[in-house]
């Protein structure tokens, strides 16, 4: 999509052309959302965050997952955003596909 901010628009009089001066910039919605979604993930409501460990479901986390099909970082970066251990972040990701976003907007509702 090409978006014009503050453009200076013409429109002729004897016709319903317009004419549009501006500088012309791609924009890219899909990393506009990528980055607002990473963006509530900077910084976590700590009510939310100190309401989530539970006893009974630490014991749970610490069974292996196989990771196969799951790149590492991507493994690294949704526990780190959601603040879950790695086998909750493998089953995640697996069940979106591989998709980070979703998989931390998942982990955190």
């Amino acid at each position: 999509m090409f978006v014009i901010s503050k453009p200076d628009v013409f429109k002729s009089p004897n016709s319903d052309t317009y004419i549009v001066f501006g500088e012309a910039k791609i924009e890219d919605l899909s990393s506009q959302l990528q980055t607002q979604a990473a963006e509530q993930f900077k910084a976590p409501n700590p009510s939310t965050s100190a309401s989530q460990p539970e006893p009974s479901s630490t014991a749970q986390d610490d069974e292996d997952v196989d990771e196969t099909g799951v790149e590492p970082k991507d493994i690294e970066l949704v526990m780190t955003q959601a603040g879950v251990s790695r086998s909750k972040a493998v089953k995640a990701l697996k069940a979106a596909d591989g998709d980070i976003v979703t998989a931390i907007m998942e982990l955190t509702n």
